[in-house]
């Protein structure tokens, strides 16, 4: 089952890589990255994040270039998901890559900063916990709700790889 909650943090509209990872950080590693998610738009987001919390977009969310480091370093900072309006293309597939759990929600403006979201990708809905309120989002493919479930690409591969040399 691909059943997630989390804490919310807001962002808006336009959110891009560079805000997501500003290239002064690119040169570490991704733990050293992680500690500075965010800090293009919000400084210090990262020592306020929580394992298993959740970001919150708007339109375009991950836009801009095609660093697969934006999404891991959100994924290593202890996000598991991003709900947003609409993604970038190549966002919502690195997001997969790597294990963050992209969420299509067109509703997602009603989600405030600070509640509560059970995210559960099978049946494609956002619940705001604290109000009860469920929002509609763009389920996934099995592949990949299968992948998101191994913990992303590279997960799933070592697993379906080591059922077929059997």
């Amino acid at each position: 089952m691909n059943l997630f909650e989390g804490q919310a943090w807001k962002f808006g509209d336009d959110i891009d890589t560079d805000l997501i990872v500003p290239g002064r950080y690119l040169m570490y590693d991704v733990a050293e990255i992680a500690a500075h998610v965010m800090d293009g738009i919000r400084p210090g987001f990262a020592d306020l994040v929580q394992q298993g919390d959740v970001v919150v977009g708007g339109k375009n969310f991950g836009s801009g270039s095609s660093r697969e480091v934006a999404a891991r370093a959100l994924r290593a900072a202890g996000i598991v998901a991003v709900v947003a309006e609409s993604f970038s293309r190549i966002f919502f597939r690195n997001s997969i890559n790597v294990g963050l759990v992209p969420v299509e929600c067109v509703e997602a403006s009603r989600i405030k900063e600070g509640q509560t979201l059970q995210i559960d990708i099978d049946l494609g809905e956002v619940t705001i916990v604290d109000t009860g309120v469920r929002l509609a989002s763009r389920s996934l493919p099995s592949e990949v709700a299968a992948i998101m479930e191994a913990g992303g690409l590279v997960n799933f591969l070592k697993t379906t790889i080591a059922v077929t040399n059997r």
